[in-house]
């Protein structure tokens, strides 16, 4: 972990946040983990840090088994329907349903986190993420599974200016607050890693996910 990487993003964090009336605690920094070995992790860890993301579900199994019990533990990355078991049972935080399919594997499991619907605002072909168009369809099908998604997220285009950026996290931010009138439970707002994090709680984040700004890799 790069020295003063974590305390610097918190400080950061917490400052967005007050620049525009909301509570640092209103923001869980997620510290994106994937190519990041135990040792750097637990480091962060003594450091008083306790949300890690992973982006695939083999080192989430893997790191979640050598770690303390206590590390929340967030799925980021592109999920296979098949692997919904292996990160049911661990992940508090499942960022990046964008399928009807991936609810179908959820809503089998026994237990599962929270989960977030992944969204393409810029329909970037690229990219996974739903549909903007799609988004209420799969709202209506999780409700049908009995599977409730509890906010949305997005990966914006890449910009070499945080600031452009601004128009899609505040397009996501309008978009929940639309969707939230008929599912209430749509109160998260997963967006901005480390080059726009600011600008995404400026605009509403609930859970960024940073991985460069912390550990330096």
């Amino acid at each position: 972990m790069a020295a003063g990487g974590l305390n610097d993003v918190l400080g950061r964090a917490s400052g967005a946040a007050q620049r525009v009336g909301r509570a640092p605690s209103d923001v869980t920094v997620v510290a994106v983990s994937k190519t990041v070995g135990p040792d750097d992790i637990l480091a962060a860890y003594k450091a008083g840090h306790r949300h890690f993301g992973e982006n695939r579900s083999h080192e989430l199994v893997a790191k979640a088994a050598a770690l303390p019990d206590d590390i929340v533990w967030h799925f980021v990355g592109t999920l296979q329907s098949r692997k919904a078991k292996e990160v049911a049972p661990i992940a508090a935080v499942v960022h990046s349903v964008d399928r009807e399919s991936l609810l179908a594997a959820f809503a089998k499991q026994p237990q599962h986190g929270r989960l977030l619907l992944q969204v393409n605002l810029a329909h970037e072909e690229q990219k996974h993420g739903a549909d903007p168009v799609a988004v209420a369809a799969m709202l209506d099908e999780a409700a049908r599974l009995g599977v409730t998604i509890s906010g949305l997220m997005l990966m914006p285009p890449l910009a070499s200016d945080p600031e452009e950026n601004r128009q899609w996290f505040r397009e996501l931010a309008a978009m929940r607050l639309r969707l939230v009138k008929e599912w209430p439970d749509l109160k998260e707002l997963s967006m901005g890693m480390t080059d726009d994090f600011e600008v995404a709680i400026e605009e509403g984040a609930t859970l960024i996910r940073v991985g460069r700004a912390i550990f330096d890799v």
